[in-house]
């Protein structure tokens, strides 16, 4: 990180990082016809390990990632991007991931799901989350465990609905995530007030909204499960992060 705490997006890394997307291969001739630079990772198993495998091939300090299902948009502004973080301590950046918002093709939500981030290299190769994580917080998902500066500027499309076992992965992913409070389960009688009110906004959104797209109605039914199973079973929620598991739930 430079002394004056700019990032210059041209300047850093980028891996088109996928792993069984059956759209991989459409989406990855893309992101080469606009972004011929970047790299490929493929098929590695576990999410921490994913990512570590591109901190590993990455040479610059930062690295941005792009998620299989995803589409470049705005990537002309994006590779013009300088990223300005003048007023941040800079030991604080030096472990903060940055993410932008994806635009969901199921149910049009934008946030951090799905969209592109830029991690810092060393940061992620300390990390423990996922398959590798220590603690039950840092099980599932890596935004608990390290800390995200949320941009509202969105760089990518999700499409992640090309086939009905991808959306409904990607529904139950969410029904189970967003059913936690940081990682944990919550209290299942007080649910909506134990769960972060843009969790729980989302987590209605992906249950109710995109049954007039394409297999949209596997993602509602993906989300109500996770959520259900999270909440009103003895399940292990920590699965979710296994996609073996999925494979083998699903079929």
């Amino acid at each position: 990180m430079s002394a004056d705490k700019k990032i210059k997006i041209a300047d850093i890394d980028i891996f088109y990082l996928s792993y069984d997307e059956p759209n991989y291969e459409e989406h990855w001739a893309d992101i080469r016809n606009k972004v011929p630079w970047a790299k490929h990772v493929h098929g590695v198993e576990g999410s921490d390990a994913a990512h570590k495998a591109c901190a590993n091939q990455s040479d610059t300090e930062r690295f941005i990632t792009v998620d299989g299902d995803n589409k470049l948009v705005n990537y002309e502004k994006l590779m013009d991007l300088e990223l300005d973080f003048s007023d941040y301590d800079l030991e604080n950046l030096k472990h903060s991931v940055i993410s932008f918002t994806g635009y969901n093709n199921i149910n049009g939500l934008m946030y951090g799901n799905g969209g592109i981030k830029c991690w810092p290299k060393q940061a992620v190769l300390d990390m423990k989350t996922h398959e590798a994580a220590e603690s039950e917080g840092s099980a599932v998902d890596f935004c608990w465990d390290m800390n995200y500066i949320q941009l509202n500027e969105c760089f990518s499309h999700v499409y992640n609905n090309a086939t009905p076992y991808q959306a409904y992965r990607a529904g139950f992913r969410e029904g189970v995530k967003m059913s936690l409070d940081r990682g944990f389960k919550v209290d299942p009688v007080n649910f909506e007030k134990n769960i972060h009110d843009k969790n729980y906004h989302r987590l209605l959104i992906w249950a109710t909204v995109g049954q007039d797209v394409e297999n949209g109605l596997w993602a509602l039914y993906g989300t109500r499960l996770g959520c259900y199973m999270t909440n009103c079973t003895d399940w292990d929620f920590v699965n979710v992060r296994d996609f073996e598991w999925h494979t083998k739930f699903w079929n």
